[in-house]
């Protein structure tokens, strides 16, 4: 469970509805939980982990929370998600979309299993893709001056030794939000990204094989502003930023939350 996150301005979203895909563990779950300190009318919390989505809906509060089965691989279930939402709420202010994965095995461009390769783009390219296009049309459609936040990645900035269709797959995500805040501008939707560098998420933990303690303890030596750099509130609260009225004249901005980090490899 992610740590309950203290607020002090609790109005940032107030009358609010928001979607969150991937909002059952992780980053999405922690934006959640923050979420609901800030009085949206509804938050939408969107994934294939039903048991867990449910849960946050519980610690959240069904009176502002509620759950869907979505996954973005497919885009009916998207729209799908959009369109219930609207129906049921009568609009879309803010689109969280959040849902992404590494491959647990490094992908290297000698080896590559494209295979892998096609299921992670499906997901962090198509998925990603497909959420930002039913959100924009519903924001479009209903003259909402809507906020669309995407997590990217610093691994579409840096290079990694590892995990090339990872990086490849955070790239498209940066171009994604470029051109769509372009074009949705001239209709008062804002379209950003987050980029974390790695997280004690479940999946990363997965993916090193540790736990929380260990996935911090291996990137935090390279993090300028050491240990609270890599919090997930630190996400939280930036996707909160990006998403509220604090960034009204923001678009086409890519939020790097990452306590300066360095790879080694760049700093011998």
């Amino acid at each position: 469970m992610a740590e309950v996150i203290s607020v002090q301005n609790e109005n940032k979203l107030e009358g609010k509805v928001i979607i969150i895909t991937a909002g059952a563990s992780g980053i999405g779950e922690a934006t959640a939980r923050l979420f609901g300190h800030h009085n949206p009318r509804m938050i939408v919390i969107s994934d294939i982990q039903d048991k867990l989505g449910q849960d946050v809906v519980t610690s959240v509060g069904p009176q502002m929370c509620s759950y869907i089965h979505c996954d973005v691989t497919g885009e009916l279930q998207v729209k799908s998600t959009v369109d219930s939402t609207v129906k049921r709420y009568g609009g879309l202010d803010i689109m969280f979309s959040n849902a992404g994965i590494v491959n647990f095995n490094q992908q290297t461009i000698l080896d590559l299993d494209l295979s892998a390769y096609d299921r992670l783009m499906a997901i962090n390219a198509r998925g990603m893709l497909a959420c930002v296009k039913h959100a924009a049309r519903a924001m479009v459609d209903g003259g909402s001056k809507g906020s669309i936040v995407c997590t990217a990645s610093i691994a579409a900035s840096l290079p990694l030794g590892g995990y090339v269709d990872y990086g490849m797959s955070k790239h498209a995500v940066l171009g994604l939000m470029r051109s769509a805040s372009v074009q949705l501008g001239k209709y008062g939707v804002s379209v950003n990204c987050v980029s974390p560098s790695a997280l004690g998420t479940p999946m990363t933990c997965q993916a090193y094989g540790t736990d929380v303690e260990g996935v911090e303890k291996r990137f935090l030596s390279s993090c300028a502003l050491g240990g609270d750099g890599l919090a997930l509130k630190a996400i939280a609260n930036a996707v909160l930023f990006l998403a509220s009225d604090d960034s009204a004249f923001i678009t086409g901005h890519d939020l790097v939350v990452d306590g300066g980090y360095i790879p080694s490899s760049l700093t011998h």
